[in-house]
């Protein structure tokens, strides 16, 4: 597959039965940190220490989405959004992570998918996203196999409490960022720099996945969809050298194939244990796992934002602040001409092309896909064309990949409105609608018209036969031509 730069302009025609919509996450909107029986979650701890989040912010107020949730709702509904993917606070329903159900934590959910439903929102439930319960982190964490178990009761809780009103369920949101940024980097919650603690959190994440997967299937009504979301990002070599391309190799399977093989391709990946040998002996496997961790959805959920480029380097990084707990003598790179977003980071449509294809090519049996996150971060302007571009161009790549065999069925656009950006605080912005946080008054954003105007478009929800898939074989690690450093999770 070359890179898709000479893709003709949108509009794109997508089928009729599409599903568009928009996305946030609990920790990041809904404040109220101690109110109504909420436990602390592990980002609440996180955020008062020192130096870890910008300016020492964090989600105490947020966006208030607690107390203004129907005036989002609205918002949605002026959108034309036919979908919302939002997030349950895990501490919010289970203060200590387990036993006694917070009644007053589930009825705000229960309000919340009452009203999406009565102006026709489809909710889309994440069960986790990154706001582990501290009482549960303080019992080890993701590192130990009793977190899998109590998210399993967790989501039975949840299903228990709202599976008559909602049809489609995520177990996780991007496990990646949980396990090896959260415990191995250091720059997400808990911040821990641990080699064996990430990968074992890795691995323990997923086995909550399947345990939760299996609870729900015994419990789930006809026509419900169960499914899991993961982030992904090509991998590039920066030159088409030996070391470079095994570092990019390395990466991949860091960032990706780590947790797509176990999920999609029936083990786990065959380069696990040489890549990370030296940090661990993978002994937290148990037989059975994979087994339980491979167990069926009903469709994946892909988070795109940027391609990794990636270069060689020495092990044992000298910097400090560059030197994580499991060090894979890889270093990514922005290129020097690169197109990049408000935050920096490398704005390449090609990339979301590439990961659709490229799964799809991988795994005979994938499930269907839902773009559940996909967006860009500026300073918060009104006048948004950046944005915009980034959208249209994205939306096409996305059409292009489904016409090249990618069963695609929805898009989720990043985000509803400006929100808490974990460690980056509240200056960065990916909203389409603007959140002023000291009054917490909401503006739709240019780009905020722009999608309402295409989503309503009827040309969008045209029928159209998609071409076969492609019969080349096209992987996730996506060799590309040099360019010219940005973190990876953020």
């Amino acid at each position: 597959m070359t890179a898709t730069d000479e893709r003709p302009a949108m509009p794109r025609v997508f089928p009729a039965g599409f599903v568009w919509g928009t996305a946030t996450a609990a920790y990041q909107i809904e404040g109220a940190v101690d109110t109504d029986g909420r436990g602390p979650s592990i980002w609440d701890t996180f955020c008062r220490v020192p130096g870890a989040v910008a300016r020492g912010e964090s989600g105490e107020f947020a966006c208030d989405h607690y107390h203004r949730w129907q005036e989002d709702v609205d918002l949605m509904k002026d959108l034309g959004a036919g979908a919302y993917r939002f997030s349950v606070a895990w501490p919010r329903v289970l203060p200590d992570g387990r036993g006694p159900v917070n009644r007053r934590g589930l009825d705000f959910y229960r309000r919340l998918v009452d009203a999406l439903r009565e102006g026709g929102i489809e909710p889309y439930v994440t069960l986790y996203h990154w706001d582990l319960p501290q009482a549960l982190e303080d019992r080890g964490g993701w590192r130990v196999r009793g977190t899998a178990e109590r998210f399993a009761d967790y989501a039975e809780v949840m299903y228990e409490a709202l599976g008559e009103s909602v049809s489609n369920w995520i177990t996780l949101n991007e496990p990646y960022c949980s396990s090896i940024v959260g415990y191995g980097e250091g720059r997400h919650a808990p911040g821990a720099k641990e080699g064996e603690g990430a990968l074992a959190a890795a691995h323990h994440l997923l086995l909550g996945h399947g345990l939760a997967v299996t609870r729900l299937r015994e419990m789930a009504r006809p026509g419900q969809q169960i499914g899991v979301t993961l982030n992904m990002s090509p991998t590039v070599p920066v030159t088409s050298s030996p070391q470079d391309l095994q570092a990019a190799r390395r990466m991949d399977l860091l960032v990706n194939r780590q947790f797509t093989e176990p999920l999609f391709g029936g083990a786990y990946a065959a380069d696990m244990a040489e890549t990370f040998g030296r940090i661990s002996d993978l002994s937290f496997r148990r037989d059975g796992d994979l087994e339980i961790i491979g167990r069926p959805v009903d469709f994946l959920g892909v988070n795109y934002y940027y391609r990794l480029h990636v270069e060689a380097a020495p092990y044992d990084e000298p910097d400090p602040a560059r030197r994580t707990a499991f060090d894979l003598g890889v270093r990514t790179v922005t290129p020097e001409h690169a197109r990049t977003s408000g935050l920096g980071w490398v704005v390449e449509p090609e990339g979301l092309y590439e990961t659709l294809v490229g799964l799809t090519s991988r795994y005979p049996d994938l499930p269907p896909v839902y773009i559940t996150e996909n967006g860009y971060g500026d300073d918060g302007a009104l006048e948004d064309d950046g944005r915009i571009d980034y959208l249209r161009d994205h939306l096409a790549a996305t059409r292009d990949a489904m016409e090249a065999g990618a069963d695609v069925r929805g898009y989720f656009c990043w985000s509803l409105m400006d929100n808490f950006e974990w460690a980056r605080g509240y200056s960065a912005r990916f909203g389409i609608v603007h959140v002023d946080y000291d009054t917490q008054v909401r503006t739709p954003k240019a780009s905020f018209h722009w999608m309402r105007d295409f989503i309503t478009d009827p040309v969008v929800t045209a029928p159209v036969t998609a071409r076969p898939a492609t019969t080349a074989p096209v992987d996730i690690l996506v060799a590309g031509t040099p360019r010219g450093e940005r973190p990876v999770g953020d």
